[in-house]
């Protein structure tokens, strides 16, 4: 329970990682130096032109140019060639590393508003993408994907949440959709205390639960006030919120406050699960795989490296290695960013 104890005062104590890391910082897909978006489109012409495709020229430039570079390039090709990159890398390359490639080419909030437009098609909605995107983005990243969004759909993105999520997990979706989350640095531990015994008698002590106490606090408090609350809350019940909230829900909701929870005390340890569990047993979700691959490549991918490797003993390029081959798994190797 001590260490535990000393874990837990550690995490409330440290800078919330993901959440405030600048791109770039954190990320192995850097901005390059001495960027020459000339030479860049020509390369990416002549790897495409003719018969059979320079793969590791695609690789090669689309793995080591920030967003922002990649789009000056975008641009560029357009204007000097009258084609769409994006297009040209799907009629040259197929399947997953298709996939992956024109992930990495598009900007980050564009990716976002087109899973989020995929996982809300037809009948049915893949809630789990709704959770994991909606969950661990920023306010900044929500306000992004949100204006994307409305672009390509030309309706907003809450709008068409409203016909898709209902019920209390519904509301907490839309919260979270509003981009709304208080972002204040500032921590008052007494606040946190009254937070953390509010989530107390909405659950554990009560019969029956107040979900809407639960999504209050986890859906608006700031990132390192809930760090405090989930600490307070420890010192309170003897339980981990995660585990109370696991107990008193069930469904869409407890995955989405419990994937809150996962993302406030570390983002990077989240989608290291994530990336664990998509190369887990028979077969690979290449969708999630490409998907994390590619939304942190840029954030917070060294600290999932770290995080990967203290949580399965196995460094997260090995796994890789191991679970997935070809020019797509050469392609996530480097996003990986080496070995360790």
């Amino acid at each position: 329970f001590l260490v535990l104890q000393e874990d837990l005062q550690s995490v409330a104590n440290a800078a919330p990682a993901a959440f405030t890391a600048a791109p770039g910082e954190r990320g192995t897909i850097k901005a390059k130096a001495n960027f020459n978006v000339s030479e860049d489109v020509a390369a990416l012409r002549k790897a495409m032109e003719g018969i059979g495709t320079t793969e590791k020229t695609l690789i090669d430039i689309l793995t080591h140019r920030s967003s922002s570079q990649k789009q000056a390039i975008s641009k560029a090709y357009e204007e000097t060639t009258n084609r769409i990159l994006v297009n040209d890398l799907k009629g040259d390359t197929q399947g997953n590393f298709e996939n992956l490639l024109v992930a990495l080419a598009r900007p980050p909030a564009v990716n976002d508003a087109k899973w989020l437009i995929k996982a809300m098609k037809g009948t049915g909605t893949d809630n789990s993408i709704l959770i994991e995107i909606l969950a661990s983005r920023t306010n900044k990243q929500i306000k992004e994907l949100s204006a994307a969004y409305a672009e390509e759909t030309k309706k907003t993105l809450i709008q068409n949440l409203k016909t898709e999520v209902s019920g209390d997990f519904g509301k907490a979706i839309l919260l979270l959709a509003e981009g709304a989350r208080d972002e204040s640095t500032n921590v008052n531990a007494d606040k946190a205390r009254e937070d953390a015994k509010a989530l107390y008698h909405a659950g554990e002590k009560k019969l029956g639960t107040d979900e809407s106490k639960f999504i209050e606090i986890l859906c608006k408090r700031s990132i390192p006030h809930l760090r405090q609350t989930i600490l307070e809350y420890k010192n309170i019940s003897g339980k981990t919120l995660q585990k109370s909230i696991e107990k008193e829900m069930s469904g869409n909701l407890e995955e989405l406050l419990v994937d809150i929870v996962k993302c406030v005390m570390s983002t990077p340890a989240y989608f290291a699960e994530k990336v664990y569990k998509s190369m887990k047993g028979a077969g690979t979700d290449e969708t999630t795989l490409t998907r994390v691959m590619v939304s942190r490549g840029e954030i917070d991918m060294l600290d999932i490296r770290a995080e990967f490797k203290k949580l399965y003993q196995n460094s997260l390029f090995k796994e890789i290695s191991s679970d997935v081959s070809g020019n797509y798994g050469d392609c996530l190797n480097v996003i990986c960013g080496g070995e360790d």
